[in-house]
């Protein structure tokens, strides 16, 4: 008798295990680094405003885990070329990768925080 029931618990169906989806990490979990990209032309008010929207906004989601290097292509014109520029002002996330651009002046949060991938799709 030991064996049959032996027997049948073992033609029962293995346990279902539920499939837990990773989860992406939150931003104080991410230990990397952001580095980004700011082309710009000049100091008009596009290039200024970009500029003050990134800081801003790097400093309420990245703070002290990013580094802004601004491309005025008035002065280097050549530079546009490597990141493959085409309008300005353009922002460039480098690092983390996959690279990424947004282009505008970045008024609109919710639309950067998604383009840089600090927040769902």
């Amino acid at each position: 008798m030991k064996a049959s029931a032996e027997l049948k618990s073992a033609k029962k169906k293995p346990a279902v295990r539920s499939r837990t989806t990773a989860k992406k990490p939150t931003l104080r979990e991410r230990p990397e680094f952001w580095e980004l990209r700011l082309y710009v032309a000049g100091q008009t008010p596009k290039s200024v405003t970009a500029f003050s929207n990134l800081k801003r906004i790097c400093e309420e989601h990245l703070k002290g885990k990013y580094r802004i290097e601004v491309i005025d292509l008035v002065e280097n014109p050549r530079l546009a070329a490597g990141d493959q520029i085409l309008a300005i002002p353009t922002l460039v996330r480098k690092l983390p990768e996959p690279v990424r651009k947004i282009i505008g002046d970045l008024s609109n949060q919710e639309r950067v925080l998604v383009g840089l991938d600090l927040l769902p799709r």
